[in-house]
């Protein structure tokens, strides 16, 4: 929305009122002295809003005479400040000046007038106008100011930070756009209180008929963006009629994203008549609503064909037609039955063809090409993402960890116990129906855990999603069913079992987290022999993964600290009284900390911790990173400092030593029950400094440097290196 700017004749003070001449200023003064004035400036308050409690005004008083400077608000709503030499008041006091004690003393009494004098006084002139209404807005570049937003006070700051409007909510204020004021009130109810920038971008060329294209990142509203121009559209019409045709067809591509769609046209319309079709569902109810009439019908392509078929729906009618998730829908999978489908709707080169909306975050260069036959010449393209910008959501942290498929399971229960704990909420991604079958009955997963894939019946379906929305269990396992589309509030964390074979299911996957301004994590796990394909998601989707390590043994421990103290707040108090004199006994026998510490531990399901590497997540290995004083142009010398003093068994022992990035030192794993024996025999010296890992460093990407074992062979010698030593093997952090 353009800026508005008010001049002084709209009763903003400009700092040029200073200077119009000492006249001026002296019957302002006069008005000042009659009328006990308290300090006011332009106000954006509520009606009912009380005046600025008077101790709060003497107050600022006191800070602004000091002598020194003032401030005052400019009509660009910045703070400006004025040499203390300047000694005019003006009226609407937005200029503070100082004066000699006693003067200053007698102003501070005038400012202890009551409430009622200061309402009264706020209706005194401003540049000589009336102000009679205790609500007095004035646009300032947008922004509204406020009369006491001069307060010096933090409660007063705190205040105005909180009706400070972004720039994105003036921009989607509902005010900007033809939404009538029920829908203004059913999309508060769903918590929306100004649209979205996709939604801002594509409203007036929907609601207007254009055929629109509209791409932007996961979790940013996309649904809306033809949900609500398409209502305000409907809504006015007077068909009522039993048995009418549908007016607006939506395809998704999922059963539940056809669900989540049709929900989120009834949450904003009660005039018109929504229903969702889809596959696995009763065909008795749907042909019941067709008899009755139709306006908005959303659904999945296998089911609308059916219908189709069988002379049961009518598509003729269409005035609408939106493709969610396009690129899928016109995929080979999809392509054709969307065709079928729309093929009595359109006719070719025809500009009375309905208007077509298709929305995606991914949209492959081939989409285009094949949405041409269902699109008019003229058509809008909105990008929110642009070509060479990341695809994915900017929300989400992309994280890799390497680990082979043997140690996925354990490893994943570990990751979405620190990563999400027992309180938050995580979906885990799996290639196959099995795999996500076999994974929630894992034992590794502590949390509730349910399975979300196609050959589970849909009743089952719908109760698994509804269980997880409503926090019923914690980990939802499911396949690509549960990719695109869904929107399922606070879900603290995404897995991936693997990268996916194409980059589009990645971002989409990735997109269940970190929704709606919220900020989420994705991990994604790999083998080495995927890393290649870990990159290519990393180029096409402009992103960079930061590749940790597995959690460590004291990340599962305080991670799960957490939760069972959590756990504990949760325990009534008529169920404690049961167990005090077990515990008043325990402690006696153990000790109160020994006792609890105990109990934390077994709450938490943490009795039994093993040591994982944190280079590809073997179970029985710990990481251990060697650091050298100078960069190393070959792996032996690593090699040769290690069997200086571990001798020439250490060389059977360690496993895949890798240069760090810098080359100042390798990272390798050992048997976790030889740290303790290397601990002892090494000393730290002015060359080599020996630590435990307690995270992934960065390594050096090329595997062809990586020793998993060796004699020392091309060593250059020691030139270069310092002598000296320091002693102690350091298990800290590495450097």
């Amino acid at each position: 929305m353009p800026s508005l700017v008010l001049t002084s004749s709209d009763n903003v003070t400009t700092m040029n009122d200073i200077d119009e001449g000492s006249d001026n200023n002296i019957e302002i003064k006069k008005k000042k002295d009659k009328t006990k004035k308290s300090k006011m400036t332009v106000t954006d308050e509520s009606a009912d809003c009380d005046p600025p409690a008077p101790k709060k005004i003497r107050r600022e008083k006191m800070d602004t005479a000091d002598g020194t400077a003032q401030t005052s608000p400019d009509v660009n709503g910045n703070i400006r400040k004025k040499p203390a030499k300047v000694k005019n008041l003006h009226s609407s006091d937005e200029l503070m000046t100082p004066a000699d004690d006693q003067s200053e003393k007698k102003k501070k009494k005038r400012k202890t007038a009551t409430p009622d004098e200061t309402t009264n006084d706020q209706e005194q002139s401003v540049n000589g106008i009336s102000k009679k209404s205790p609500k007095i807005q004035a646009k300032v570049n947008g922004h509204s100011t406020d009369s006491t937003s001069t307060q010096s006070s933090d409660d007063s700051n705190s205040e105005s930070e909180k009706d400070v409007e972004t720039p994105e909510q003036r921009e989607g204020a509902f005010s900007n756009f033809k939404i009538s004021p029920e829908t203004i009130k059913l999309l508060q109810a769903r918590g929306v209180t100004y649209l979205f920038d996709i939604q801002v971008k594509t409203f007036n060329s929907v609601y207007d008929g254009k055929d629109v294209i509209g791409q932007a990142r996961t979790g940013t509203g996309k649904t809306f963006s033809f949900a609500i121009p398409l209502v305000e559209r409907l809504q006015g019409g007077d068909d009522k009629r039993r048995g009418r045709a549908p007016k607006v067809l939506v395809l998704a591509p999922t059963r539940e994203l056809a669900i989540q769609v049709s929900k989120d046209f009834k949450d904003i319309t009660k005039k018109l008549s929504v229903h969702c079709f889809y596959g696995g569902s009763s065909y008795n109810p749907q042909v019941e609503a067709i008899r009755n009439g139709i306006d908005v019908l959303v659904g999945t392509p296998g089911r609308i064909k059916d219908h189709l078929q069988n002379n049961k729906l009518d598509l003729s009618q269409l005035k609408h037609v939106v493709l969610d998730e396009v690129d899928q829908m016109l995929d080979m999978g999809f392509a054709e039955q969307v065709e079928e489908i729309l093929s009595a709707s359109y006719k070719k080169g025809d500009e009375s063809n309905p208007q077509t909306l298709l929305f995606s975050a991914t949209c492959p260069p081939w989409v285009y090409d094949v949405a041409k036959k269902y699109m008019r010449s003229q058509y809008v393209h909105v990008d929110l993402i642009g070509k060479k910008s990341q695809k994915a959501a900017t929300t989400v942290e992309h994280l890799a960890i390497a680990c082979h498929w043997s140690q996925r399971a354990a490893v994943i229960g570990d990751v979405v116990q620190v990563y999400s704990g027992s309180h938050g909420r995580t979906i885990v991604f799996c290639e196959t129906k099995k795999e996500a079958h076999e994974l929630s009955m894992n034992t590794s997963i502590k949390q509730s855990a349910q399975s979300l894939h196609g050959d589970i019946p849909q009743k089952q379906r719908e109760l698994t999603l509804k269980g997880f929305r409503n926090g019923t269990f914690e980990v939802l396992v499911a396949t690509n069913v549960a990719a695109r589309g869904l929107d399922i509030p606070e879900v603290d964390l995404v897995v991936q079992c693997s990268p996916p074979k194409d980059v589009e299911s990645y971002i989409h996957r990735s997109g269940r987290t970190g929704r709606a301004g919220r900020t989420g994590i994705c991990i994604c796990f790999y083998q080495r022999k995927e890393e290649d394909q870990l990159r290519y998601v990393e180029q096409k989707a402009c992103i960079t993964f930061k590749r940790v390590g597995v959690p460590t043994a004291n990340d599962i421990v305080k991670s799960s600290s957490k939760d069972a103290v959590r756990f504990l707040d949760s325990v009534p108090p008529a169920a404690i009284e049961h167990f005090r004199t077990a515990a008043e006994r325990l402690v006696e026998e153990r000790g109160a900390v020994e006792a609890l510490a105990a109990a934390l531990a077994h709450i938490s399901g943490a009795t039994s911790l093993e040591q994982r590497s944190l280079l590809n997540s073997d179970a029985g290995f710990t990481t251990l990173v060697l650091n050298c004083s100078q960069e190393m142009h070959n792996i032996g010398y690593a090699w040769r400092g290690l069997k200086e003093q571990l001798g020439e068994e250490i060389d059977d022992q360690i496993r895949r030593m890798t240069f760090l990035k810098s080359k100042k030192g390798v990272c390798f794993d050992v048997p976790a029950n030889k740290v303790k024996e290397i601990q002892d025999k090494w000393q730290d010296g002015r060359r080599w400094e020996l630590t435990i890992a307690t995270e992934l460093p960065e390594l050096e990407e090329s595997v062809r440097n990586r020793g998993e074992r060796g004699s020392g062979a091309g060593i250059r010698g020691r030139g270069g290196f310092r002598s000296g030593f320091r002693s102690g093997f350091r298990g800290g952090s590495n450097r």
